[in-house]
């Protein structure tokens, strides 16, 4: 035991100083491609995108950042790419919703994979480890929705997973938020809506916060949970693009 104390001593800090101020350790974020406009970009990225992420409008091309699943077909590969956002506060408000007493404390969070590839949930899980510590912010994982007070949700939602969420958040108490986090979760990536799976979770329960990203990184997910209690401001621009 005196051995590891001895360690940490020694070792000194290693937590992410985000929120207090932006982080800038490598390999945080791969990024997400943004808004560009039309006359500095090969307009073929709009064919090669294989989610239709990037479409035209007037003068711009416009990134829907929900569809946007980090193939990097749009940054590699072709002579001028699309811009490319390197920063990691991509969360957008989808739903204004009142906050009670209970979101000035800690907070509880209870996860539920509908059907996800495991990408965010490997993301997720480093938010427990000592980098990112979201413990230190006031933000614990609780196995029972009767306990949460934020429901964060990653996959497409599949058939068999509606009736098991749908569950969970009615047994969530009020005042509840629910968070989206991955581009299945916000449109049904590349596995939905098909057979088996829908669009998304808003299509079953009211998402209140979007966290873009095939997956996105730890930072992003603090972020949209900084947002969820209006810590932090939403990613700029409207929800989706």
């Amino acid at each position: 035991m005196t051995e590891w104390v001895l360690k940490g001593i020694t070792s000194g800090i290693k937590t992410t100083h985000y929120p207090d101020k932006p982080e800038t350790a490598s390999g945080i974020s791969p990024g997400l491609p943004d808004t560009t406009e039309l006359n500095k970009v090969d307009t073929s990225v709009t064919q090669i995108c294989p989610t239709g992420a990037i479409n035209s409008y007037g003068y711009e091309l416009r990134v829907d950042r929900n569809k946007c699943i980090h193939c990097f077909k749009c940054k590699y590969g072709i002579q001028r790419p699309v811009n490319w956002d390197k920063g990691y506060e991509w969360a957008s408000v989808v739903k204004e919703a009142e906050l009670g007493r209970s979101f000035e404390q800690s907070l509880h969070i209870r996860f539920v994979d509908a059907g996800a590839c495991g990408a965010c949930i490997s993301e997720l899980e480093q938010l427990n480890k000592p980098y990112y510590n979201m413990h230190r912010l006031g933000f614990f994982m609780t196995p029972s929705p009767r306990e949460a007070d934020i429901l964060l949700v990653a996959g497409p939602v599949t058939d068999h997973m509606k009736a098991p969420l749908l569950k969970a958040y009615e047994a969530m108490p009020e005042p509840k938020r629910v968070i989206a986090i991955g581009a299945c979760a916000l449109s049904g990536g590349i596995f939905g809506p098909s057979f088996i799976s829908g669009k998304g979770v808003n299509e079953l329960i009211p998402v209140d916060i979007a966290i873009p990203g095939c997956p996105p990184p730890p930072l992003a997910i603090i972020h949209g949970l900084l947002l969820a209690v209006r810590h932090k401001e939403p990613a700029k621009g409207k929800v989706g693009q």
